[in-house]
């Protein structure tokens, strides 16, 4: 088994997180991505979304995207449990984690990938295109990113991580988009206090140094 992986890149860095919160170790392989060596082969052919990371196993398979590896890792390897242990706490923890990727990280990567000069000609993950970057994507991104944040502050009043009361594949996920609230330069502690108030404590874990 071996992980292809790229430091800077959140996703990547949701799997090393998760990996070190679980205590497991994995056989990586750093892939420059911004030299295009996702474009080259073996590794276009073993993800053709041209993204990191991705995993691959000894039989050959490859699975792709930073949640599925998660999950298939959880599989293997149970405890600690970061994906819930009982049908209610998996639901509710896979509830928390769409919200936040949906509304949270996902409109604030579109928003940093039209703005950052650095991706100027890669706004659309895994492409190098003409498609120009947008002042329009970024205002609605950093918008709806605003909206998600009003909806989780008042829930983290009274829980201490984002699916209750303890470490979930959501906080990983949550920590990215908060990060990118913060490179926007949202006024997170004095607009959404609680999100601030976890971020700081998550910040605090060792996992996010890996």
């Amino acid at each position: 088994m071996r992980l292809y992986d790229f430091g800077p890149a959140a996703s990547a860095k949701r799997v090393r997180i998760f990996l070190h919160e679980k205590g497991i170790e994995v056989p990586t392989v750093t892939l420059d991505v911004r030299d295009g060596a996702q474009y080259k082969e073996p590794f276009t052919t073993m993800n053709p979304f041209h993204c990191v990371p991705f995993l691959e196993l000894d039989n050959g398979t490859v699975i792709a995207e930073s949640i599925s590896i998660c999950r298939y890792l959880e599989e293997l390897n149970p405890e600690p449990s970061l994906f819930g242990k009982t049908p209610e706490e998996r639901a509710i923890i896979d509830m928390w984690n769409r919200r936040v990727e949906l509304d949270g990280f996902y409109p604030a990567l579109h928003a940093a990938r039209n703005s950052i000069p650095m991706f100027k000609g890669r706004v659309v993950p895994g492409t190098r295109t003409d498609i120009e970057q947008s002042p329009a994507v970024v205002q609605r991104g950093k918008e709806m990113l605003a909206i998600f944040f009003g909806r989780l502050d008042p829930h983290l009043s009274d829980n201490a991580f984002i699916a209750g009361a303890n470490i979930s594949i959501a906080d990983i996920t949550c920590f990215f988009a908060t990060n990118m609230a913060n490179a926007f330069e949202m006024d997170l502690a004095g607009q959404f206090p609680n999100i601030h108030r976890w971020h700081q404590e998550f910040s605090t874990r060792p996992s996010t140094e890996a």
